[in-house]
Parts: structure tokens; C-alpha cells; sequence
């Protein structure tokens, strides 16, 4: 096979048109297991094939990014930064953007390698033109200098290089570009200063995070809303979660949702800090984010109860975060009447209007109702019990007829909250009492495409792992639920059924 690839590079080399051949050079190369291509390209010079990225031939340079990309990715980062990084470098500034996303990607993994990133961080020009890159018109190129620069924060020389060094003023001045480009370096910035609080500290000493914290409070709210996104993805980590409580940001925002009232375009970047909070009650504790910051809480229930559906997405998956934790529900739980208000509210956008809503607002509600077999206390099951109860008179057959509606996604989402409240004793119950229930549960012929049987297919095991099922549900259709799970969530029997749905 190395024959071959050599034989078809040579005459790749002596032909004006070489698409053909290039073509089946793809094909040869696609043959062979990532696993033996080192072998068969050891030796091989690529110069042939970089020589024909500078073709104004569209198909012929895809084909020879699709061949590199085979190739380089076969062959070790050292190994390419000390016979390829000048081709590389040339390819950060070629007019084709597949091009420019390869030379990027595999610059991206001589950083990673200890040995090629000392080379590489000598290369101050390919740093440079790496940099340069974030600000080009292609958001797939920008990404890829991101995620190859990021990458630098894996070692203490490439800190130092990238923030120590003429790079930094590279940096600043692609920052100057745009607001849109800015903000790509803020991205960086924030990628960078997640890996780590020694990364983070390089950040900070540059200044451009306070710069990014200072764009909180802005004139402009478009930028103010993507500057709560940035800082958002900061406090994903502890150690920015600490540094940004040291600078006041918790206060700030909080500051921000009581300010929105009065403000007429607050809509914009008012999602954004509700979900700072959601996010961050998540990470540390909902008990002490609502309670420390109390106008969270009361903001996410009001915006469940607006009209803005913007407003009420962003509500409802909050609301569903917070109660995904036993904390998040005793915190909600607490609050009595108007937790209460909430969850009529969410029933009512569950049972009609935009289908993206009823989704939101159904995947949020199973979320409250789920509770771990291992966090099923008296308490706890009592408490999801009553939430359950809460959402209708009958809230099986709304869940159920919410299942039943030709939509996919709301079929799933209606099972979604079965599924929830199947491991627990009160729901086990309340479907063995539930005429037909345990037909409609077992019934194949409901629910075609692929995501409606595994929705139900994790419906029947929720049921059936747990260890109640059989004594509340019976041991008759407790071996069915056995034996549908046994046969798997495709199974289509060998004789018609006849469905029983709506025969109750």
C-alpha cells in the first residue's frame, strides 16, 4: 500500500490536472486503518500535495485538505512541527477557509504535545498569524483559533508566551477590530481562564477580564447581554466562581434584575441573568443563592408568569434546574403560595399554546417530580406527590392525553414525566389504579419514530428496576414490563395486536 501511495504522489506531481488522481489517492488513503497509515506514509513527502493547495481550483484544494487531514492527523505533532510547520504557517493565511480550519487544527496539536510546543511557542510568527485568525470573517476559522490557542494554557510556557510576551499586543489589537471580534477574545480569555486558577490569574493580570466585567454594565445591551454570557461560562469553574465573587459580580447582577424593572429593553439581557443564577445555584447551593440573592427567586416566578415567551423559557428551564436537586425543590417547596401559583401556571402552558413551550414547560415539571430511589424519604415523596396533584384534578389523564397528541416531541416530553414519577411508590400507584393505564404503558403501537420507543422503552425500565413495581403493580404486569424490556425497545410482534388505548 505504501507503493501504491508513493506511485500515485509521483504521478500527482507530473500531471497539469490532478484531480482524478488525486481522487484516488483519498480512496487509497481511506482504506487504510488510521493505526497503519504512519507506517505506510513514513518517508513520504507531502510537498506535492501542499504545493496544489495554491490552485484557484475549489475541488482540487477540498481534495487535498480532505487528503492532508487523513494524513496529518496519522502522523505525530513533532513530526509534523519539524517538517511541515512552514506549509502550516502558509495555510493560516490561504484564501480557502478548509484550509485555513486544517493548519489551524493541527497547530492546535503541537500545543497539546509537550515536545512540538516548545518548538512551536519559538515560532512566534505562527502564534501571531494563529491570533490574527480569531478575527476573520469565517466563524469556523475564529473557532479554531480559539480552540487551538486555548490550548496554550495547558503549561506554564505557553502562558507566558501568549500573555508575557509581543503577543499580547497582537491580541489587543485584534480586540480593537470590532465588537464582534472582541468579544471572540473574550471567549479565549474565558476558555483560558477556566483550565485553571494559575490561567486565570494570567487572564486577570492583563486587565481584559475587568474590561469584560465593566461591559456588564455598558450602554449598549446587546453587548451587555453578551457580556452576562461570557461571565456566565466563567463561573462554571470554582475558582471563577471565587474571583468573580471577589469583584462583586454576584451584587452586581443581583443590582442589574432589581435595575430591569425600570429599564425598557431589559428584555435582552434580562434571560441572561436569570440563568447566571440558575447556573450558579446549580454549581454551589440553591439554598444559599436564593436566599443570599432573593431576587432570583422572586424574578424567575414572575417571568413564569408573564406573557413574553422568551421570558417564559427561560422561567421554565430555571425552574426545572433548581428542582432537578433535593435542595432546589425544598427551596421552592418553601416559598408555599406562590410556588403553587408557578406550577398552575406551568400546567396550563404544558396543556396548549406553542409546542416549544409545552415542551419546556413538560421536561421542566418532570424535572421537579424526579427523585433518586436513594433521596426518597417520607418527606421528599410526600412533597412531589402534592406538586403532582397540584397540576390538574386528574393529572394522569392530562399527562396521558398530552401523550396522545400528534406531536413527537410532546409525546416524549409527556413520557419524560411518567418516567419520573415510575420509580416512586405514590406513582406506581396511582398507575395501577389508573383504568388502562398499564395497557397504554405496554402497547407498541403508540409512538412510531425512534425517540417515542426509547422514551417509553425508559419508561418501562424506570418501572421495572424499581424495587416496589412488583408488589404494587402485581406480578402479572410486572412480568410484562419484564418481558418488554427483555424483547427491546424495537420489537414488533409477529402477530397484529389489537391497541387498547382509549378503550377505558
Amino acid at each position: 500500500m505504501a507503493a501504491s501511495i508513493q506511485s500515485l504522489l509521483e504521478e500527482i506531481s507530473s500531471i497539469e490536472d490532478p484531480v482524478e488522481e488525486l481522487q484516488s489517492l483519498k480512496t487509497a488513503l481511506l482504506s487504510i486503518p488510521v493505526s497503519s497509515l504512519r507506517d505506510s506514509l513514513s518517508g513520504q513527502r507531502l510537498d506535492v500535495i501542499f504545493s496544489l493547495l495554491s490552485s484557484n481550483d475549489r475541488q482540487q484544494v477540498e481534495l487535498c485538505v480532505e487528503i492532508l487531514d487523513r494524513i496529518l492527523m496519522a502522523l505525530s505533532p513533532l513530526h509534523l512541527v519539524q517538517n511541515y510547520r512552514t506549509e502550516l504557517q502558509g495555510g493560516l493565511t490561504h484564501p480557502n477557509e478548509t484550509v485555513k480550519i486544517l493548519a489551524l487544527t493541527q497547530i492546535g496539536r503541537m500545543v497539546e504535545h509537550p515536545d512540538a510546543a516548545t518548538e512551536i511557542l519559538n515560532s512566534e510568527d505562527v502564534l501571531r498569524a494563529v491570533i490574527l485568525c480569531i478575527g476573520e470573517e469565517k466563524m469556523a476559522v475564529a473557532k479554531q483559533a480559539i480552540r487551538s490557542l486555548s490550548k496554550l494554557s495547558y503549561s506554564k510556557p505557553g502562558l507566558d508566551k501568549l500573555f508575557h510576551s509581543e503577543l499580547l499586543k497582537v491580541i489587543k489589537q485584534v480586540m480593537a477590530t470590532s465588537d464582534i471580534i472582541r468579544y471572540r477574545v473574550y471567549e479565549l480569555l474565558v476558555e483560558i481562564s477556566s483550565a485553571s486558577p494559575i490561567s486565570l490569574g494570567y487572564c486577570a493580570n492583563t486587565g481584559l477580564i475587568s474590561q469584560l466585567l465593566s461591559e456588564l454594565t455598558g450602554d449598549d445591551v446587546l453587548i451587555r447581554a453578551t457580556a452576562i454570557e461570557m461571565v456566565t461560562s466563567l463561573a462554571h469553574s470554582q475558582h471563577g466562581r471565587q474571583y468573580l465573587a471577589q469583584q462583586g459580580i454576584m451584587d452586581k447582577i443581583s443590582n442589574m434584575i432589581r435595575g430591569a424593572e425600570t429599564d425598557p429593553f431589559s428584555s435582552l439581557y434580562l434571560p441572561g441573568l436569570v440563568k447566571f443564577f440558575g447556573n450558579l445555584a446549580i454549581m454551589d447551593s440553591p439554598q444559599q443563592v436564593c436566599e443570599s440573592y432573593p431576587v432570583f427567586q422572586s424574578k424567575v416566578f414572575e417571568m413564569a408568569l408573564d406573557t413574553d415567551p422568551a421570558m417564559i423559557g427561560v422561567a421554565l428551564d430555571t425552574l426545572g434546574l433548581l428542582g432537578s436537586t433535593v435542595e432546589g425543590k425544598q427551596v421552592l417547596q418553601k416559598t408555599g403560595e406562590k410556588f403553587k401559583a408557578v406550577l398552575a401556571r406551568m400546567s396550563q402552558l404544558a396543556s396548549s399554546g406553542a409546542t416549544e413551550l409545552r415542551v419546556r414547560s413538560l421536561d421542566a415539571i418532570s424535572q421537579l417530580l424526579t427523585l433518586m430511589p436513594e433521596q426518597q424519604t417520607e418527606d421528599l415523596l410526600a412533597l412531589t406527590e402534592s406538586w403532582f396533584h397540584l397540576l390538574s384534578k386528574q393529572p394522569m389523564e392530562m399527562i396521558r392525553s398530552i401523550s396522545t397528541q400528534p406531536f413527537p416531541e410532546l409525546h416524549c416530553a409527556a413520557l419524560r414525566i411518567f418516567t419520573a414519577v415510575a420509580t416512586q411508590p405514590w406513582g406506581q400507584r396511582l398507575m395501577i389504579n389508573t383504568p388502562g393505564f398499564m395497557e397504554f404503558i405496554l402497547d407498541r403501537s403508540s409512538g412510531q419514530t425512534k425517540e417515542a420507543k426509547d422514551s417509553k422503552f425508559e419508561l418501562v425500565g424506570s418501572l421495572a428496576g424499581s424495587s416496589t413495581a412488583a408488589e404494587i403493580l402485581g406480578s402479572q404486569h410486572y412480568l410484562r414490563l419484564k418481558t418488554y424490556l427483555r424483547e427491546g425497545p424495537y420489537y414488533v410482534s409477529a402477530v397484529a395486536s389489537v391497541s387498547t388505548e382509549g378503550a377505558d
